[in-house]
């Protein structure tokens, strides 16, 4: 697909220091050098700062004072111009700030720590991905991805015993069984499905009202990238496809999927809807789909800016898939 490395969260071409994880004293230099800096989460959002490009992911000096708060040791991201880059959870501290949409399908509060300037702020990652470039866009993705990683496996899935962070933060080992474990990264089917001048979009229960996107669903064991299109567009929405092409992927840290962007064609077109699974569907013409993404469209909001739907969306709208 033309221009499949452009999406939101992928093709920054990250150094991701792989060799270094294991090297211990490698790492301890890393952690010395005055040259290193981390990124900072706080319950999964980055902290950004202001600079005279606009906002970016703030790049702490390993010493700064509110690394107290980490709940994990550091992890390596990867190496920027030579030097480490690692990430930081500091969910341990609390702040006075009202915290009450944290969590929430749309949060836009940030939280602002009493130890850093009031430019700097820790800000939900679904919101300002669009704000960001792509080595931004990596490293808060990367770094929040591992991070919630670590927080929901603490313990083997062999034996149940805790488990310790090894190979700076990229492998988890049991302490009692010896079981090693990786990152997760669990594989989404996301299809633009069209049939002729039409596209299929579907609404998940708890959206803004008239918010549509591309279907999606979770490959399932056994199963390849085309069989996975196949089955959940006919179990979400009863419609058949016929041929599915791979467009593009997206990472997608919420909390630690990888998308596969696809293209189906459809042999049907009659709709019906497993409620469990979606709350609407429906086809929409191109010339909908179009002033819908230009803001123009009452009744249809677009995809999320920055989420691979929007991505698929408007290059279908460009004929930019091949």
């Amino acid at each position: 697909m033309r221009n499949a490395e452009f999406v939101t969260f992928g093709g920054s071409a990250l150094d991701r220091a792989a060799e270094m994880r294991g090297d211990i004293p490698a790492m301890a230099a890393a952690i010395q050098d005055p040259g290193s800096r981390t990124v900072v989460l706080w319950r999964g959002k980055p902290l950004l700062a202001e600079d005279a490009a606009g906002r970016g992911v703030a790049r702490l000096p390993l010493t700064h004072p509110i690394l107290r708060d980490a709940v994990h040791e550091p992890i390596l991201l990867g190496r920027e111009d030579g030097a480490a880059r690692f990430a930081h959870d500091i969910s341990g501290w609390v702040p006075e700030d009202d915290i009450r949409d944290v969590g929430a399908f749309i949060d836009t509060s940030e939280q602002r720590h009493p130890a850093l300037p009031r430019d700097h702020g820790f800000a939900e990652l679904r919101s300002v991905m669009t704000l960001l470039n792509a080595r931004d866009a990596e490293l808060a993705a990367t770094a929040k991805a591992i991070l919630g990683w670590h927080d929901t496996h603490g313990f083997c899935a062999r034996c149940g015993a805790p488990s310790d962070m090894t190979q700076s933060g990229w492998q988890r080992v049991c302490r009692a069984c010896g079981g090693r474990h990786f990152p997760r990264t669990d594989p989404v089917v996301i299809m633009l499905i069209t049939k002729g001048n039409k596209v299929l979009l579907g609404r998940s229960p708890g959206w803004p009202e008239g918010m549509y996107s591309c279907l999606a669903g979770f490959v399932e064991p056994g199963e390849t990238i085309e069989a996975a299109v196949r089955r959940e567009v006919w179990e979400e929405s009863g419609v058949r496809v016929g041929d599915v092409q791979y467009l593009s992927s997206q990472p997608w840290p919420f909390p630690a999927s990888l998308m596969f962007g696809c293209h189906g064609i459809a042999l049907s077109d009659e709709i019906e809807i497993d409620p469990v699974e979606i709350e609407d569907a429906l086809w929409v013409s191109r010339e909908d789909v179009m002033d819908s993404l230009a803001g123009r469209h009452a009744g249809l909001l677009p995809a999320r800016k920055g989420a691979i739907a929007h991505f698929l969306l408007r290059n279908w709208l460009a004929d930019t898939l091949d």
